[in-house]
């Protein structure tokens, strides 16, 4: 894979991504009147050619992540079996929500349910009924719907990168359709267009972020106008402190904004809850959430046929390519944050607690709103969000005690928000441009977070949100295809694995073990050692190598097609051993890494490093939990053939004995050349 020097870029993805940026900014700079038509233009031919496939997507997104859910394969981890998960469930949420939906919360809370009682689609305007309607399709937008797509995409990803040792990049979720083309012009493509649908995705989120920060800040001191160089203006400030957060990385600096996030999100929302109407706002949180669940499936399935107007695509459409766009950058960034969870405690907590909690949101704020017109006669509400939908929040924040500091306290939540959204995208962006890697240089990192900054100006310039929103509904048109396509491929996956694990349980081999040491002093230092990131690593390249070369020259012996690999930038010897075309076995020890144990830095006072590193086994069925560092290279070459042995079982009882890769003809399970994934 081609990379600029000194850097982890991979040129055959950052190339294309760059060229299309470039035209884009040139292009909207030079004629940003032009700009604005064409994509008004292209807008339309995409909402009114393919609003039906987007609908249709997402309600197969859903109903893929509940099957799922409730299928045998919710048992399996995100990781070696024996992996842990990396951030307790606070800090998990924290992270997920505040990357993921503060900023359109914020935004629409209040905005969505007075526009939508204003101009309801099916009801008579601004009356109960309208209410009602107005609160379900507010649910709806921000519901279960909205989390699936980007649950789907996060699991695809975890499950392909830390179950099956693939990259954490958008293209290892087509491994099992085209195996090692990933590696290929088609990888390159899926990662190119996931950068963009970020890019544009994020862009739109921040233009809406910023749109409400100027409109806040206007509110709270009238002499800033509300325009978009005084916006331009506010993302290139944000953006500079969202580059302190990422150059901090991701525990210094993601997860503490994250938390900070949900404090001030959830104690504005407790002031609102407090000091509203509470018991109203707790009896319609109980009645929209029935609505809600007893209408699903007729409103997922809903595209307003029969009537005329553009409502749908205004709100429905956007909203879910808007998600579907940015589901890369949400996707990967909540895969890299729950590594070891189970995939049934995945689906739980990314679609029922945020759901949960945005459904409360929405009938803290929401609610407010609509009994301040319909009771307290703040019918003038109606107009003010009609006319600027980001001043929605201040405007409901007026009508309540300690206005001016909730209000300052608002305008610094959607700051954090900004913040958050623009750090953690530029993370998953500089992961994706690097073929997967998170280890990359600073000025990467930079690089990236400036670029955001800047798409994100260009298209307010262009045309402001409007131009926004064009680029996410059409960005995330082939993007929804590649996530349909990612979704099939994971349950291929899963139904090897689960066949596969039923075959080794009725195996006669032992499971694998740790395999002993030359002498018990060399196992005493080995288990007491924390060994550096150098020491692994010349063990990988020295013994585990050799190892691997000498069993390699023996199985080529006896007809076998060995090839033994050293691949620098995932750290990582590589056994394959191939015969014919119907066996195939993958071995390989990588370089991974451990927080050093509190019990080791106290009994040991010259310690420095937090981690220690591991030389780990890993099969195509992902990690295993043993570490090869200290072993002999007797011992290499035991465990290696023990491994072959076990697949050699596992292929003698599978259905005709033939590879991996698994095709269904009338409900019965074969396996089709050609894939390396469990070996």
């Amino acid at each position: 894979m081609s990379k600029l020097s000194g850097s982890t870029i991979s040129m055959p993805v950052f190339i294309p991504t760059a060229i299309v940026m470039i035209l884009l900014v040139i292009g909207t700079s030079v004629n940003p009147q032009l700009a604005s038509g064409l994509f008004e233009q292209v807008l339309n031919f995409t909402t009114e050619t393919f609003g039906w496939f987007y609908m249709l997507a997402t309600a197969l997104f859903l109903i893929f992540i509940v099957v799922l859910a409730f299928s045998p394969y919710g048992s399996i981890k995100l990781g070696p079996d024996h992996g842990e998960a990396q951030y307790n469930f606070i800090e998990w949420f924290a992270m997920l929500f505040s990357a993921g939906y503060g900023i359109a919360l914020l935004f629409y809370g209040v905005a969505e349910p007075v526009l939508h009682f204003a101009t309801p689609p099916l009801s008579e305007p601004q009356t109960i009924a309208a209410a009602k309607e107005a609160m379900q399709i507010a649910y709806f937008h921000w519901g279960f719907h909205i989390w699936a797509i980007n649950g789907v995409v996060a699991l695809t990803l975890a499950y392909f990168a830390y179950r099956q040792g693939l990259p954490l990049s958008m293209r290892s979720t087509l491994y099992p359709i085209i195996g090692e083309k990933i590696y290929g012009p088609i990888g390159h493509a899926v990662d190119v267009f996931a950068i963009l649908g970020t890019l544009f995705g994020l862009a739109t989120s921040l233009g809406i972020s910023v749109s409400q920060i100027n409109t806040g800040l206007n509110y709270l001191v009238p002499s800033i106008p509300v325009n978009t160089t005084v916006q331009v203006i506010a993302i290139t400030l944000i953006t500079g402190l969202a580059l302190i957060s990422v150059l901090a990385g991701m525990d210094k600096g993601v997860k503490r904004l994250s938390i900070l996030n949900m404090i001030l999100a959830t104690s504005l929302m407790l002031f609102v809850f407090i000091v509203g109407p509470s018991v109203f706002i707790l009896n319609a949180f109980m009645e929209n959430t029935g609505s809600y669940l007893g209408n699903i499936v007729e409103r997922t399935f809903s595209l307003q046929a029969y009537q005329q107007g553009d409502w749908i695509t205004s709100w429905t459409l956007f909203i879910f390519a808007w998600t579907i766009s940015w589901s890369p950058f949400v996707g990967i960034f909540i895969a890299k944050i729950s590594r070891g969870r189970t995939i049934r405690e995945f689906i739980a907590g990314v679609m029922l607690v945020p759901t949960i909690f945005t459904f409360f949101w929405f009938a803290v704020f929401g609610d407010t709103a609509l009994n301040m017109i319909m009771v307290q006669g703040y019918e003038s509400l109606i107009t003010e969000v009609q006319n600027n939908q980001a001043i929605a929040l201040f405007k409901l924040l007026e009508n309540l005690p300690f206005t001016q500091v909730v209000s300052a306290l608002a305008v610094v939540l959607i700051i954090t928000f900004f913040i958050t959204s623009s750090d953690s995208g530029s993370l998953v962006i500089d992961s994706l441009a690097a073929g997967g890697r998170s280890d990359t240089p600073a000025w990467q990192r930079t690089f990236w977070v400036v670029i955001l900054g800047v798409v994100a100006s260009v298209l307010l310039l262009a045309g402001g949100l409007q131009a926004l929103q064009t680029a996410a509904i059409v960005s995330a048109l082939p993007f929804t295809i590649i996530i349909l396509i990612a979704m099939y491929g994971m349950w291929k996956a899963l139904r090897i694995e689960g066949h596969r694990n039923e075959s080794l349980a009725n195996e006669n081999y032992l499971p694998p073990h740790l395999l002993k040491l030359d002498a018990w002093r060399d196992r005493i230092d080995y288990i007491t050692e924390q060994p550096s990131r150098e020491a692994v690593l010349d063990y990988i390249k020295g013994t585990v190598m050799s190892s691997m070369t000498e069993v390699a020259e023996k199985f080529k012996e006896t007809g076998w097609h060995p090839e033994v690999n050293y691949d620098d930038t995932n750290n990582r010897a590589v056994l394959e051993l191939q015969r014919g075309d119907d066996v195939e076995f993958w071995y390989e020890v990588r370089l991974t890494h451990q927080d050093t144990p509190d019990y080791y830095k106290e009994a040991t006072s010259s310690h420095t490093q937090d981690h220690y590193h591991r030389a780990q086994v890993y099969l195509r069925r992902g990690g295993q939990i043993y570490d090869l560092y200290g072993y002999q290279s007797e011992s290499v070459i035991n465990d290696i053939i023990d491994q072959f042995e076990k697949y050699l079982y596992f292929l003698d009882e599978s259905p005709n004995s033939l590879p991996w890769r698994m095709q269904e003809h009338d409900e019965d399970i074969t396996l089709e050349q050609g894939s390396v994934f469990d070996k």
